[in-house]
C-alpha cells in the first residue's frame, strides 16, 4: 500500500502545507497566510486560532490537488518558527488569544537585569547558545508576562511554541521536542536538559516548561474529531517534529560535520551542522539543538536580505509594482547591468537592527557614496551586493570557528535568481549550489522527521538522493577580487552606522 505523510511549515508569514510520498517527493502543497499583529512597539503577536485555521485550510486544498486515498496517509511532521510563547492552563485551555512570536521584543531592562544579576550574561550565552538579543527568548517574556499581567500569569500551567500548540490540537498531547526547548533562554545544550540553576535565575516554576522529547517521538494520534476537521483519518501518526532553523537544515542536507546552508529569505543566515555547538561570546552564533539526535546547527545572520529588497521596491522603484510577478527579474536585470562595485555604491542592510556581529543593535541600514553619476541600476545592484557582503561578514564567524564545505546549498526564496546566485558566489568565495530543494527545505525536514518517527524511513540519508542539482555557481576571479577590496570598507561602514545608530536612538526631538 502506499505510504504519503503530510508535513507543515508554520512560518511567520503563515502555514505551508505539503503532502510527500514514501520516497520524499512533494506531490503537492499550499501556502495560507497568518497576520502578525503590532499592538505597541516591541509588541509582535500572531493568534494561534489563525495557525490552526492556516493548517486546516491547506490540508483541504492539498487533499483537493491530489488524487491521494485518505487512508494511505500515515504520518505527520511539522517545523515551526522559534521563540513562541502559547501559555495553556491545567485543562490545557488556551490563555491569550493573542501571543507573542520570536520577533516580539518587549521585555524590558527590569526583566533582563533581575536575571543577569544572578547569571552573567556572557556565561548565559556559553550555557543555551541563545545568540539573539536577550529579550527574544522566551524565558524574558514569561518573566515580562509575571510583571505586567500577575493573574494570566498565575494561571499557566504549560508553556508550549508555535509547532507544539498545532500538535497540542491534534493529538492532545501538551509537549515539545529538544531543537524547540533550545530557544527557551534556560536550556543546557552540552547536556541537552533544561538547566535548574537558569530557571532558578529567572523566579519561575521549572514545571511550566514542557519536557523535551526527540524530535522524531510519535506523540500520538489524531483524534477523531480533528481527522474529521482535517478531513483524514484518526490513524495518522502525529510526531514532535522541530522548530524551522534545524528543520530547515535537515531539508537542505545539512545533517552532516561542517555540512553548511544559506537560507535567503525575508530575513537571512548561513548555518552549519556539527557535533559540538559554536559558541563565541563576541559574535556570538546562535545556536539550536539539532532535530538530529547529537547534532547541532550553529548560525550567523542578518535581518533583512529580502526585507531589504522590498523595500527598495516599494519605496524607490515602485514603478516595478505594476508588473505583477515580473517586478523582482525586471529589477534584477536592471542590476545585471551596473558594474562589480555598483560604482562604489555601498548599502548596509541593517534596516531591522543590529545582530550580535554588530557593535549597536541600534545600527541602521544605509545607501553610501551616492553622487550624481549614479543611476537605478547602480542602487539596485548596491542592495543586492549589500546584503551579500552582509552574509559574507556572518559566513567569516563561522569560517573562524570550523572548517566548513565550500559548497554551500542554498534554498528559500532568494535562491531562485541565477544573478543573486552569482554574487554570492562571489563575494563568499565558495560554490554555490542550487537544488530542487529550494523553497522546500523546512517542509522536507518535517516530512523526513515524521518519515523517520514512524518507520518509514530508516535514517536521513534518503534526503542527499532527493536533492538533485539544478545550478551550480563558482566564483568568478577577478570579480572576488574586487569584493574582497570593497569587504574592509564595507566593515568600516557598518562599524560608523552603529555609532550612529547609537547618537539617533538618544536623540530627543
Amino acid at each position: 500500500m502506499e505510504t504519503n505523510i503530510i508535513a507543515y511549515d508554520l512560518g511567520t508569514s503563515g502555514c505551508k502545507a505539503s503532502l510527500y510520498d514514501a520516497s520524499g517527493n512533494c506531490m503537492a502543497d499550499s501556502f495560507i497566510t497568518c497576520e502578525t499583529h503590532y499592538p505597541q512597539q516591541g509588541w509582535h503577536e500572531q493568534k494561534p486560532k489563525d495557525w490552526w485555521s492556516a493548517v486546516v485550510q491547506s490540508t483541504k486544498v492539498i487533499l483537493a490537488k491530489c488524487n491521494v486515498s485518505v487512508g494511505n496517509i500515515s504520518a505527520i511532521g511539522i517545523s515551526g518558527h522559534s521563540l513562541g510563547l502559547v501559555p495553556l492552563d491545567k485543562e490545557g485551555k488556551l490563555l491569550a488569544s493573542s501571543v507573542p512570536i520570536w520577533s516580539d521584543s518587549r521585555p524590558t531592562e527590569k526583566e533582563l537585569e533581575a536575571f543577569f544579576s544572578k547569571i552573567p550574561e556572557e556565561e548565559w550565552y556559553m550555557i543555551t547558545g541563545n545568540g539573539f538579543p536577550p529579550a527574544l527568548y522566551t524565558v524574558f517574556k514569561l518573566m515580562w508576562l509575571k510583571n505586567n499581567q500577575p493573574e494570566l500569569c498565575s494561571k499557566i500551567h504549560t508553556v508550549v511554541g508555535t509547532k507544539d500548540y498545532i500538535n497540542y490540537k491534534m493529538t492532545g498531547v501538551a509537549s515539545t521536542d529538544y531543537s524547540y526547548a533550545s530557544g527557551s533562554g534556560v536550556f543546557d545544550l552540552i547536556n541537552w536538559k533544561y538547566s535548574n540553576r537558569l530557571i532558578a535565575a529567572s523566579g519561575l516554576p521549572a514545571t511550566i516548561f514542557p519536557k523535551p522529547v526527540a524530535s522524531t517521538d510519535v506523540l500520538g494520534q489524531l483524534s477523531q474529531e480533528v481527522a474529521d476537521e482535517l478531513g483524514l483519518h484518526a490513524g495518522v501518526k502525529v510526531v514532535a517534529g522541530g522548530v524551522d532553523n534545524s528543520c530547515m537544515a535537515l531539508g537542505a542536507r545539512c545533517f552532516k560535520e561542517g555540512r553548511t546552508y544559506n537560507s535567503l529569505g525575508s530575513s537571512a543566515w548561513l548555518a552549519v551542522s556539527s557535533q559540538k555547538p559554536l559558541l563565541n561570546p563576541q559574535c556570538r552564533p546562535y545556536v539550536f539543538a539539532h532535530v538530529v539526535p547529537g547534532m547541532f546547527a550553529s548560525a550567523t545572520a542578518i535581518f533583512a536580505a529580502g526585507t531589504s529588497f522590498k523595500w527598495l521596491r516599494n519605496n524607490i522603484c515602485d514603478e516595478f509594482m505594476k508588473h505583477e510577478g515580473e517586478s523582482w527579474k525586471m529589477m534584477t536585470d536592471l542590476a545585471e547591468s551596473a558594474p562589480v562595485g555598483s560604482n562604489k555604491l555601498l548599502f548596509n542592510p541593517s534596516l531591522a537592527g543590529g545582530t550580535m556581529m554588530d557593535k549597536s543593535a541600534h545600527i541602521k541600514g544605509a545607501i553610501v557614496g551616492i553622487d550624481q553619476s549614479h543611476k537605478k541600476s547602480d542602487i539596485i545592484r548596491a542592495v543586492m551586493e549589500g546584503v551579500a557582503m552582509g552574509l559574507r561578514v556572518a559566513l567569516d564567524e563561522l569560517r573562524n570557528l570550523i572548517s566548513i564545505d565550500n559548497e554551500i546549498t542554498v534554498v528559500g526564496g532568494g535562491s531562485k535568481s541565477d544573478f543573486w546566485r552569482q554574487l554570492y558566489a562571489d563575494i563568499y568565495n565558495a560554490k554555490i549550489i542550487k537544488t530542487n530543494i529550494d523553497q522546500q527545505a523546512a517542509a522536507l525536514g518535517a516530512a523526513a522527521l515524521a518519515a523517520v518517527g514512524t518507520g518509514i524511513w530508516s535514517d536521513f540519508s534518503i534526503i542527499d538522493k532527493i536533492h538533485q542539482t539544478e545550478s551550480v555557481e563558482v566564483p568568478q576571479v577577478q570579480d572576488n577580487k574586487k569584493y574582497e577590496k570593497i569587504l574592509p570598507v564595507y566593515k568600516q561602514l557598518s562599524d560608523y552606522l552603529s555609532e550612529v545608530g547609537d547618537v539617533l536612538n538618544g536623540l530627543k526631538l
